[in-house]
């Protein structure tokens, strides 16, 4: 078993509902133990059994099979939550205004250069590994950066994205 903190990617928006208290009941139908949520957004934490890709995968076929639509399951230890956190390269005027988007895998250096040329406004990004770090000058809700195009350019990696103040609650669930 590890402990691993599952984002699940658009969960509770657009249609797409999904009870915490089931999404605690399937991880542990799939060998999850301890699992606790937080914040109705999709947020895991549990020991999980055996490799957590596979794990991750069994939870969005789960899911899928149980309210009919697919979400990506992104899940990192409480380690690489840390060193993202710590990586976060802008400074943070507003928690909730910062962000870092877990990227399923890392985008290639070639996607990373294309995407300088995305419009951002005062908006500032930054990929650093699978992680994309996010900055936004007045709140996501009004984003001068053109996002549907930034994930073309990157590559259209499967993310789910938490603010800073999300993942530092992340952390302190998933102990020590």
């Amino acid at each position: 078993m590890s402990r691993r903190v599952v984002l699940i990617r658009a969960v509770n928006v657009g249609g797409a509902k999904l009870p915490m208290a089931d999404l605690k009941a399937m991880a542990a139908d799939l060998g999850a133990t301890d699992p606790a949520t937080y914040i109705a957004s999709g947020n895991l934490v549990a020991d999980v059994p055996g490799d957590p890709d596979a794990f991750d995968r069994a939870l969005e076929k789960a899911i899928e099979e149980r309210f009919g639509y697919f979400r990506e399951a992104i899940s990192r230890t409480r380690d690489e939550l840390v060193a993202a956190l710590a990586a976060h390269p802008f400074e943070v005027q507003e928690p909730k205004y910062s962000y870092i988007s877990f990227m399923l895998t890392a985008p290639t250096e070639q996607a990373i250069a294309s995407a300088a040329d995305v419009p951002t406004g005062n908006d500032r990004w930054q990929v650093i590994g699978r992680e994309l770090h996010l900055r936004y000058a007045a709140g996501a809700g009004r984003a001068e950066l053109k996002e549907a195009q930034l994930a073309r350019a990157l590559g259209r990696i499967p993310t789910t994205a938490r603010n800073l103040n999300t993942v530092r609650r992340l952390i302190e669930l998933a102990g020590s």
